[in-house]
């Protein structure tokens, strides 16, 4: 994409009071490149007369760069490695402090299926040991409808692909085509709008004062620039308790590694703080 043209899209929305400097430009341009094609713009230029033009484009825009995109139980070995190792491991270390309550911060949680898939994991542990598990997961993200839709719970056949049918049978009830999380699984989370790149909170005000065990920041970091990466990096870690646990997704391990975290199990994406 020629360099002066594809900034305008971004000189636009900056006039709205958008920001996208943040972003991955390799990810922007991609963005600019699909909607030409969704609305049959032939070059850079005819797609930002067009954007000029329509303030719906610009809506439409900025949702596509939204990272909206989860998936229940999406990596199998890392959340293997969670429910047999990390999960028990918290709540061991959980048992011997005060307040005794596991906290967990799922940020940029989307549709909600990362924060259930955290949820229905805990609860399973708890299910099968005597005593019951205090626990809190914070779900955040900076789209309020992405909230709003993880709230709701609400999830087609072809989004619970990972999870096995003794986990839906358990965990959701069915509506027509519609299959709905049950609202046990909902009684421990917390729900709220929050941008990472927030400066004036190092953590969501609704958890207080952040000291999580677990923070799952995946598939996010990639989105953005390295001088964006380092400070999602270092607003994670310092929510941490001593010996935290940071979980990114898979193809953002190298990002970790190179920022000098070490990885508790080789291909996981998990690093302990």
């Amino acid at each position: 994409m020629n360099t002066k043209l594809k900034t305008i899209p971004q000189l636009i929305l900056q006039a709205q009071g958008v920001d996208l400097s943040k972003y991955n430009d390799v990810f922007l341009n991609k963005s600019v490149l699909n909607r030409m094609k969704d609305t049959y713009c032939n070059s850079e230029l005819e797609y930002i007369n067009f954007m000029e033009k329509s303030s719906i484009e610009s809506e439409i825009f900025l949702n596509t760069i939204q990272i909206s995109y989860s998936e229940f139980f999406r990596n199998s070995l890392t959340y293997s490695v969670l429910e047999k190792i990390i999960i028990p491991s918290i709540a061991m270390k959980t048992a011997t402090r005060k307040g005794k309550e596991i906290r967990i911060w799922s940020a940029a949680c989307a549709g909600g299926q990362e924060t259930y898939s955290l949820a229905m994991l805990i609860h399973e542990f708890s299910n099968c040991h005597e005593g019951k598990i205090n626990f809190r997961i914070f779900a955040t993200d900076q789209s309020e409808k992405q909230i709003q839709d993880a709230q709701m719970g609400q999830y087609t056949e072809s989004e619970l692909k990972y999870l096995s049918l003794k986990r839906v049978k358990q965990w959701f009830s069915k509506s027509g085509e519609k299959y709905t999380v049950i609202p046990e699984l909902k009684e421990n989370i917390d729900f709220s709008v929050f941008d990472l790149l927030n400066e004036q909170y190092s953590c969501p005000p609704t958890s207080i004062f952040g000291n999580f065990d677990l923070i799952v920041c995946a598939n996010l970091l990639f989105y953005y620039k390295p001088e964006y990466q380092k400070k999602i990096i270092q607003k994670s870690s310092n929510c941490l308790i001593s010996n935290g646990y940071l979980m990114t997704g898979e193809t953002e391990r190298d990002i970790l590694i190179q920022s000098g975290f070490h990885e508790v199990f080789p291909l996981t994406a998990i690093f302990k703080i």
